[in-house]
Order: structure tokens, then C-alpha cells, then sequence
């Protein structure tokens, strides 16, 4: 499996399973399948409501700790230096291990200085291997990677075909970050896995449209976290070493690129009121009371 280095000298695999909307009920067999087909990186967050599945996964599955990378990340209600410190000591709980290999803050929004100075302080303490941020962009990344001391490891932002984040990816590289894709299958939107260029392509190797999509970003230096509840789906996005895309295919997927996002815009003021209330309103332990 193709692996990156991160700006700390941490080694992370290009390719992991991603586990947003994977209910809290089926995510411990989920995370066990895609473990048992050969993922080595899973990708959660405290706002997926699923850690304690991802954490219960990883401590039954017999791969040793040391060989898995898992990712989380801090929420906006646990914004602040003090929230954010006490939710780190909860999400390592809930995923029962002594550290976790990549933080992110997941969203741009409240008291973000505070949670990163939290995790500063938790990389420090060994708690954390690398820090990072999820859907950052333009001045607010900037922003922070100029005055923190701790140099973002990873920015995740939406990737795929359609929204290629060239320009973010320019903008990033200076501060040795990489980009990290959620939804790299554009989650299905665009006519993703019928598209006539991705199919074409995928007929000369004997490869579906997901994987000459993820075969496209890997090689552009971008890490994917692909998410499927579906073990034969999940073995199928983790087979894409066995071909590779000449230079005229990769040229024709460039040109799918519309500079945009197709399913989430964070200069959006109706996106950041939603994000704000999303706790109140999807924390399976708020709707319990």
C-alpha cells in the first residue's frame, strides 16, 4: 500500500476507510471488514457518533496497534482550549487506545485557536502523532498555519474528480501540509459512477469508475478515505496498484474539474448556523434526554 510522509516525519497510508454515516450500530463490523480486506487507516471524528464502534473494531481485530493509523476529530461544541483537551482524553476512551496517529479540527468554526493550542498541547504529551485540519480553507488556513507554532500535518477537504482542490493544494504546500479528501467518489453526485470519461478509461484497464478515480487522486499526492458498508465494495476501492493511468487519461480526468464543491460550501453563512446547531440536533445522546 502507497504510503506518504507527513511534514513531522509520520508515515500515513494514502488510502484509508472513511466511516461518516456509518450508523453507531453497524460501524464495529464495518471497520472488522474493511480491516480483515487489507484498510490500515480509518477515518472517524466525535460528530460521526461512531468511535466507540471504530475503538471496539480495533481491539478485537488482531492487527497490532502499532500497524493501524486512525484519525479523528474535534467537534465544534468541544471548541475551546479546556472542551477540546478533556474531548481528546474522551475520543481516546471511546477508540481504547494511548494515542491517536492524526487529529484534525473538523470544522471551521468557534473557538478553533483554543482547540488547537488543545492539541498542540496533546501532540506534545505524545497523546497525538499529528494535528491537523478538515474543511480550513483560503484565509482561515492561512490564518492559523502563520500563527500557530504547530504546522497543520493534513488539510481535509472535499476531493474528488469534479473539485480537485488545485488551488488549495498550491496554496498549502508552502507549510509542507497535504490534502486529504472526504467524499473522493464525489458521494455518487455528478453521474460519478456512470461518467463517460471515468468509465472509458476503466474499460481499458478492467477497472470500475471508483477506482480509476482513486488511482487518479493517489497519484496526485492525495490521501483518500473512501467509505462503503459493503465489504466487496470496500476490497474493490483498496485494488488500484495493478494499472496505471497514462498521461493522455490523466489529462482527460483534469478536465472534470469545475474549481468548485458539489456538496458543501464553508463561506456558506446557512452551512455554518446548521454546523453550529448539528450537535443539538444529531448527538444520539441529546436525543436520549
Amino acid at each position: 500500500m502507497k504510503t506518504i510522509t507527513l511534514n513531522n516525519g509520520v508515515v500515513m497510508p494514502m488510502l484509508g476507510y472513511g466511516v461518516f454515516q456509518v450508523t453507531p450500530e453497524e460501524c464495529e463490523r464495518c471497520v472488522s471488514d474493511a480491516i480483515e480486506v487489507g484498510y490500515r487507516s480509518i477515518d472517524t471524528a466525535q460528530a460521526y457518533y461512531n468511535e466507540e464502534g471504530v475503538g471496539a473494531a480495533i481491539s478485537h481485530c488482531g492487527v497490532s496497534r502499532q500497524e493501524l493509523f486512525i484519525t479523528t476529530k474535534v467537534w465544534i461544541s468541544n471548541a475551546g482550549e479546556e472542551r477540546a483537551a478533556r474531548s481528546i482524553d474522551e475520543s481516546l476512551r471511546k477508540l481504547r487506545t494511548d494515542y491517536i496517529d492524526l487529529l484534525l479540527i473538523h470544522q471551521p468554526f468557534g473557538d478553533y485557536y483554543g482547540t488547537w493550542r488543545a492539541m498542540e498541547q496533546a501532540y506534545k504529551d505524545g497523546k497525538v502523532r499529528a494535528i491537523g485540519l478538515s474543511n480550513f480553507y483560503d484565509a482561515r488556513f492561512v490564518d492559523l498555519a502563520e500563527s500557530m507554532e504547530v504546522k497543520p500535518a493534513v488539510v481535509q477537504l472535499e476531493t474528488h474528480v469534479y473539485s480537485q482542490q488545485k488551488r488549495m493544494r498550491e496554496l498549502v504546500a508552502p507549510y509542507g501540509t497535504r490534502l486529504m479528501a472526504w467524499g473522493p467518489l464525489a458521494q455518487g453526485m455528478n453521474g460519478f459512477f456512470t461518467d463517460p470519461v471515468l468509465r472509458g478509461i476503466g474499460e481499458k484497464h478492467g477497472k470500475t469508475n471508483a477506482q480509476v478515480a482513486l488511482k487518479f487522486l493517489t497519484d496526485e499526492g492525495i490521501i483518500v478515505i473512501p467509505k462503503s458498508t459493503h465489504r466487496e465494495r470496500m476490497a474493490s476501492n483498496l485494488d488500484i496498484d495493478d494499472f496505471t493511468l497514462t498521461d493522455d487519461e490523466r489529462e482527460a480526468i483534469r478536465r472534470l474539474d469545475t474549481g468548485k464543491p458539489l456538496a458543501a460550501d464553508f463561506n456558506d453563512p446557512e452551512m455554518a448556523r446548521f454546523l453550529l446547531n448539528y450537535d443539538k440536533q444529531f448527538n444520539p445522546a441529546n436525543k436520549a434526554r
